[in-house]
């Protein structure tokens, strides 16, 4: 192959490279030889010409700004070979194709002028073409080489549409013309020839054929090996969770989230591994830009890219009012509506960003989406779009051994791929073996087909699986899902309650549920028995939240002062707990003798368990410490208190049972004290939810406290 140099032959040394051929590759296959091969040599045999040593990228990528697709685009070029020699030659060409072509933005001066002396000359950059309605044609800026309007010939944004939203990596010839009669509004550069970086064509044959020399291990492998990461140092569930980031490059109008620690590589396949998805840092966008616009009547993001990726989503930010309600139509139906004007299209969402604190102290505090912007974070509607959330936070942060020295398919060959495979749908591939249990409505189901079909397409893209394939599939996508129901609960209440999602044996009727790693470690109740003076409650805080609190007691010698800290200067709940003192002070001789507040100093510390805020209902909680502390006996272990106190001494029963209840499993309670009234409002709970608990009634205050404590 002859190697680029500053006479331009680099647009004709493309077209001869889409016809060289791997001819001992070839020779092998045709003698139809049955040995054990290795993976190396598989790929030799069924995939001549579409891999590359994957740490061939990293070699070359310092000092040159580009994505790997780009790159290995070259290296497919000279390097697509396992023979040393051929490699290192490869390498070097690579390298002196970037000396010469490649522009580096503080040499763009000089790019110039080699364009002017030479009258023209091939570069390597990312352009972006626009419609000069004023001249009627269509210009070019390029983003490295920093000129703008470069007329291009007109077939080109129509053969490639993404140049006129996002821009393309392109190799391009530029010529140079300077009349001094023209206007100075006309450009002196011209676009000669345009090539953008990608594969020339896709034969879907090859790979399916290709996939069947494989096992599933190491087909596995070998995708995440093209991704650039060692499969050895990963176990088989971080393997998936990699894997399924490409599910939104395969699957059409694919709505992702994936949240975790930094230095996981988050947005890395969006931004470095296809041609065919955009990466939106920074957040702030436009209807415009994303959608639709109006004045110029053109797509925006979502009609050029197959991904659209939002990278950071705290920082998501829409110009436009309408532009969140906008992307929910979007994400639910794969259209919106501008004007008079009903627009469909393909692009998949994501949503990728930090979790700065562990999962668990989330878990306890908030919910999974609370980094995204209020008003995503706090919008269920929003939220029940999205079709898998990713536990970012389940990927190891990254280090030098994870990133791969062995094979992998070219980036940019395998984004095509990925790109035809979203022309075909695995959603009803486990229908012959399972259904979907009772508790997944329309969107869940939705969801997890869409996840199937993805997983399917990337893990078995000649369509042969076994009833256990898919079932492993299945689980996995439904626990994706999954993942979004339980904050949808936590936020929406009662309205996702549904979120024990499971999935039923066709032949055996055996219903299987899918859980969630995460949410074993969420409970805020431990198991075993308090100390005395321990009680936990549920109630609204004041900011019409339901969440559990802690009521912590503190007693000493004294003569009966009453002390409470935590609550922050709220007033509602210095007011309910200093009722529940006054009532058991004028009435503790109905629960014990022995009780005598004037003799003793107390101080009690309320928290709002869930990072909230106070809360008015303190009142049965206090008096039911202040009881526990005061005779040395705690309460029944796993033990949520529901309900209030009078200054009277009447009950005062919860407002919202369901969600009430759904909030004390959620924190771990096992037993809840409640009060008699409450039954009447049972048909509105669940009654997986209410069967979950060990109800205790009482009818009076003194009778929650004999209760609470354990006394018969």
């Amino acid at each position: 192959m002859t190697l680029v140099n500053d006479d331009n032959n680099l647009h004709d040394d493309l077209e001869s490279s889409n016809d060289d051929v791997d001819i001992t590759a070839t020779e092998v296959l045709a003698s139809g030889s049955d040995s054990n091969f290795d993976l190396l040599d598989k790929l030799e045999i069924n995939f001549p010409g579409r891999f590359v040593r994957k740490d061939l990228t990293q070699r070359i990528k310092e000092g040159a700004n580009v994505p790997s697709y780009v790159l290995e685009y070259l290296l497919g070029m000279y390097a697509n070979s396992s023979d040393p020699a051929t490699i290192e030659q490869g390498v070097e060409n690579v390298k002196k194709t970037l000396a010469n072509n490649y522009v580096r933005p503080d040499e763009a001066e000089k790019i110039k002028s080699k364009i002017r002396e030479n009258g023209a000359y091939t570069v390597i950059d990312k352009l972006t073409v626009t419609l000069n309605t004023r001249l009627d044609r269509y210009e070019a800026a390029f983003s490295n080489l920093g000129i703008t309007g470069v007329p291009v010939d007109s077939r080109y944004p129509q053969d490639y549409e993404r140049l006129l939203g996002g821009g393309i990596w392109a190799i391009v010839r530029l010529s140079y013309y300077h009349d001094d009669m023209e206007s100075d509004s006309t450009a002196p550069f011209n676009v000669e020839k345009l090539t953008p970086i990608q594969v020339a064509g896709l034969d879907m044959s090859e790979v399916r054929q290709g996939r069947e020399k494989f096992t599933t291990d190491e087909w596995i492998d070998l995708l995440l090996r093209t991704i650039g990461m060692e499969p050895t140092q990963f176990e088989k569930r971080q393997k998936w969770l990699f894997i399924s980031r490409l599910i939104p490059l395969v699957e059409n109008n694919y709505n992702f989230v994936e949240l975790g620690p930094r230095g996981t590589g988050k947005s890395h396949v969006y931004k470095e591994l296809s041609p065919n998805s955009i990466l939106v840092s920074g957040g702030q966008t436009t209807v415009a830009n994303l959608f639709y616009n109006m004045s110029r009547h053109q797509v925006g993001l979502v009609g050029m890219w197959d991904t659209v990726a939002f990278d950071e989503v705290a920082g998501i930010t829409f110009k436009d009012k309408d532009g969140v309600q906008i992307m929910k139509d979007y994400m639910a139906s794969g259209s919106f509506a501008r004007g008079k004007d009903e627009i469909q299209a393909s692009a998949s969402m994501v949503f990728v960003g930090n979790i700065n604190q562990s999962v668990d102290v989330v878990m306890r505090t908030s919910h999974l989406f609370d980094p995204f912007p209020d008003v995503m974070a706090n919008d269920s509607a929003f939220l029940d779009r999205i079709h898998n959330y990713l536990p970012g936070w389940e990927i190891p942060k990254y280090k030098p051994s994870f990133f791969t020295k062995g094979y992998g398919f070219i980036t940019d060959y395998f984004a095509e791929v990925m790109r035809e495979l979203r022309k075909i749908s695995y959603g009803d591939a486990f229908e012959a073996y399972f259904k979907l249990g009772n508790q997944l409505n329309q969107r869940d189901t939705i969801a997890v087909r869409k996840t199937v079909s993805g997983m399917i397409k990337l893990i078995y893209p000649h369509g042969e699986f076994s009833k256990e394939d898919v079932e492993e599939v299945l689980r996995f996508a439904i626990e994706m899902r999954r993942r979004v129901k339980e904050q949808l609960k936590k936020i929406g209440g009662m309205e996702f309650f549904d979120v024990n999602l499971s999935y039923i044996d066709n032949e055996t009727f055996e219903e299987k549920f899918v859980a969630v790693p995460e949410q074993g470690s969420s409970t805020l109740i431990p198991v075993g028995t308090e100390k005395p003076g321990h009680v936990y409650s549920v109630g609204y805080d004041a900011g019409n939240r339901l969440s559990l609190f802690k009521i912590e007691t503190q007693m000493t010698a004294g003569n009966g002062k009453f002390a409470t800290t935590g609550i922050g200067g709220h007033r509602g709940a210095k007011e309910s707990m200093d009722t529940a003192y006054k009532y058991l002070k004028a009435n503790a001789g109905q629960v014990s003798g022995t009780i005598s507040l004037s003799q003793h100093d107390f101080i009690l510390n309320a928290t709002n368990l869930n990072n909230g805020l106070m809360t008015d209902h303190l009142s049965l909680a206090t008096y039911l410490a202040l009881i526990s502390i005061s005779l040395a006996k705690p309460t029944v272990d796993s033990l949520v208190v529901v309900g209030d106190l009078t200054i009277g001494g009447s009950v005062v029963k919860p407002e919202n049972l369901a969600d009430t209840l759904q909030v004390a499993r959620d924190s771990g309670a096992k037993k809840v004290l409640l009060p008699m009234t409450s039954a009447a409002d049972f048909g509105t709970v669940p009654s997986d939810l209410l069967g979950s608990f060990t109800i205790i009634f009482y009818n009076t205050i003194e009778e929650a406290a004999f209760k609470a404590l354990g006394v018969e």
